[in-house]
C-alpha cells in the first residue's frame, strides 16, 4: 500500500464536515488564526516541487474540507514515544529553518487535541517544522484532527519511513519503544511501513544495545543494519561494554558528529581485550551423568546444573548455603588453630 493510500485510509473517517479542524481548537479555549482561504493554501502547493507527495496529500485533505490553522508552537506537545534521536549537528534542520525564514512554512503539521490537557495539542506529523517555527518565533500552520493513539503512531511513522528520514537505528529504537508501550506488531509494521521479518530484526537488535549508548551515539545515518548488528554482537562481551563506556567520556567523542561517534565506538570494540580464559570442570552424578559444569574465570566461579540429571538439587543447595558456609568457615578456623599448635 502506498503512502498516499495509507494516509487516505487513516484520515477518511476523520474528514467529515468542512472546517472540522476548528472545533477542537475552540473547545480547547484557543481561537485559531486562519492562514487564508483554500485557494491561498493551494497556491503554496505550486512551489513545492521538492516534495510532490506532500503536496498531493495536502491537496487531498483540503479538497475533503480540512482547514489549515495557526497555533503557537508552545501549545504543541511531543508525542509520548519519540522516534528521533537528538543529534548535536543537524545541517538539514538548519537549512529548513533558513528556508522557512525566507519562504515561510510550505507544508502544515498534523496535530490532535491533547488527550489529557485542555487547550493543548499533541503532534503527529511535522516535528522539524514545529521546531523551526519555534526557533523563528512564528506560529505554526497545522491540521487539527481527532486521532486515536494507534492512528497517531501510524501518522508519526508515515512522516519518516517512506522518505527514509529516520536512520536504521532510529527505526529500530522506535519499534522497540512502541512495543514496550503496548502497541501490537501490526500497528508498528504500519507505522514503519515494514514487514514481520524486518520488524523482528529492528526490535531484536534494539534490545541488544543499551538505550543510553544508542542515545549517546545518535542517529548515525550512515550505519545500517549490518553495522549495528555487529556492534550488538560485540557488546555481548563484558570487556566491550567497559570499552564503550570509556569512549563516551572522551572529549573528542562529545565534539564528533553522530556517524563519527558510531565509528569511534565500533573501532574501540573491535580492539576490546578478549576475556581471560578460565578453567572448566565437570561433575557427574552417581549414575555417571553429567550433572554440573563448574567455570572459574576473572575471580568468579559459576556452577551450572543439568536439572534433568539432578532435579531439585540446585534448590536444595540454595536452601543450605548459610549452613554450608558456616561449616566451611569453621573448618578454615580449625585449620588455622591447628597450624599454631
Amino acid at each position: 500500500m502506498s503512502r498516499k493510500d495509507v494516509l487516505n485510509n487513516l484520515f477518511t473517517s476523520k474528514l467529515g464536515a468542512p472546517n472540522r479542524a476548528d472545533a477542537p481548537a475552540r473547545r480547547a479555549g484557543h481561537e485559531p488564526v486562519r492562514s487564508g482561504a483554500v485557494s491561498a493554501v493551494s497556491s503554496v502547493l505550486s512551489v513545492m516541487a521538492d516534495d510532490a507527495k506532500a503536496a498531493n496529500e495536502l491537496r487531498d485533505l483540503i479538497k475533503a474540507g480540512t482547514t489549515v490553522i495557526e497555533i503557537e508552537p508552545g501549545l504543541v506537545d511531543g508525542s509520548a514515544i519519540a522516534d528521533r534521536l537528538p543529534t548535536p549537528k543537524d545541517p538539514k534542520f538548519d537549512a529548513l529553518v533558513e528556508s522557512m525564514r525566507a519562504h515561510g512554512q510550505k507544508v502544515p503539521i498534523l496535530v490532535r487535541p491533547h488527550p489529557t490537557t485542555a487547550g493543548r495539542y499533541q503532534i503527529a506529523y511535522g516535528r522539524r517544522r514545529l521546531r523551526g517555527a519555534a526557533n523563528l518565533g512564528a506560529k505554526v500552520k497545522a491540521l487539527v484532527l481527532e486521532l486515536t493513539d494507534e492512528e497517531l503512531v501510524i501518522a508519526q511513522g508515515l512522516e519518516n519511513g517512506p522518505r527514509a528520514d529516520l536512520s536504521w537505528i532510529e527505526k529500530a529504537l522506535y519499534a522497540r519503544r512502541l512495543e514496550d508501550a503496548g502497541h501490537d506488531r501490526s500497528t508498528i509494521m504500519a507505522a514503519l511501513s515494514t514487514d514481520k521479518a524486518d520488524l523482528s530484526r529492528y526490535i531484536s537488535i534494539a534490545r541488544m544495545i543499551p538505550v543510553t549508548l544508542i542515545e549517546a551515539i545518535g542517529p548515525a545515518p550512515k550505519a545500517g543494519r549490518p553495522r549495528w548488528a555487529a556492534l550488538a554482537e560485540r557488546l555481548e562481551k563484558p570487556a566491550a561494554q567497559v570499552a564503550a563506556g570509556q569512549v563516551l567520556e572522551r572529549p573528542e567523542f562529545q565534539d564528533a558528529d553522530s556517524d563519527a561517534r558510531f565509528a569511534m565506538v565500533f573501532e574501540a570494540l573491535r580492539a576490546a581485550p578478549a576475556r581471560r580464559r578460565g578453567t572448566v570442570s565437570v561433575w557427574h552424578n552417581p549414575n555417571g551423568k553429567k550433572a554440573a559444569r563448574i567455570e572459574r574465570a576473572n575471580g568468579r566461579t559459576t556452577i551450572l546444573f543439568e536439572e534433568k540429571h539432578v532435579p531439585e538439587f540446585a534448590a536444595f543447595l540454595e536452601d543450605r548455603l548459610d549452613e554450608l558456609y558456616r561449616e566451611f568457615a569453621n573448618q578454615k578456623e580449625e585449620g588455622r588453630t591447628d597450624d599454631k599448635t
